[in-house]
């Protein structure tokens, strides 16, 4: 399972995949960042993509994993499964350019919505994060009104082509090991008479 470095590491290979399958020719002047609300209101990106991570939440469908435990046999608490939401604020110097970049950027993500272990963990401040079999799925997800009025009001005075993404299913480790007592060899049952 993944440490707590996943959710940096997933927000970077979803920036990644979309920039490295930016077409230059059509886009030469794109920049591609993660962005919190406040970079957005100061100083937005002139035209490209930047990503957001306006909302993370426990995920409800798999709540109760099994515990980890490691090839010698020591078990840790069970991980807990976040969902990751993330705006995905597309930025451009005209209406054409803006739309072009938003189908590209939606198509990449559609083409690839699995991210392995190798996707995830690419050389940047988040090495090794996920182990081998580990995989995190991102799907297009429709903004609620009340999801999309916050990051208007958040982004104000920039308010880019906003489009919602969910990373699935990111398990983020425990390091408190379960200590277990040793097995019971017999059990003894006392019965008590009655009092008098």
């Amino acid at each position: 399972m993944a440490s707590f470095r996943a959710v940096a590491a997933v927000s970077r290979a979803v920036l990644r995949l979309i920039e490295d399958s930016c077409p230059r020719t059509e886009f030469p002047d794109a920049q591609f960042a993660l962005q919190q609300a406040i970079d957005i209101a100061k100083a937005p990106i002139p035209e490209g993509i930047s990503l957001y991570l306006y909302r993370v939440g426990v995920n409800t469908t798999r709540r109760n994993l099994p515990p980890r435990i490691e090839p010698d046999g020591r078990q840790f608490r069970p991980p807990i499964p976040l969902d990751l939401f993330y705006a995905l604020c597309v930025w451009g110097r005209s209406v054409e350019i803006q739309q072009r970049l938003l189908g590209f950027s939606m198509r990449a993500l559609e083409d690839s919505p699995i991210f392995p272990a190798g996707v995830l963990n690419q050389p940047g401040p988040e090495p090794g994060t996920f182990r081998g079999h580990e995989t995190v799925q991102i799907v297009c997800d429709s903004l609620s009104l009340q999801d999309l009025q916050l990051l208007w009001d958040a982004l104000k005075p920039n308010v880019p082509l906003i489009v919602g993404y969910v990373a699935r299913m990111v398990p983020i480790d425990s390091e408190i090991s379960i200590i277990e007592g040793p097995a019971v060899q017999t059990r003894v049952f006392e019965m008590r008479g009655a009092p008098a």
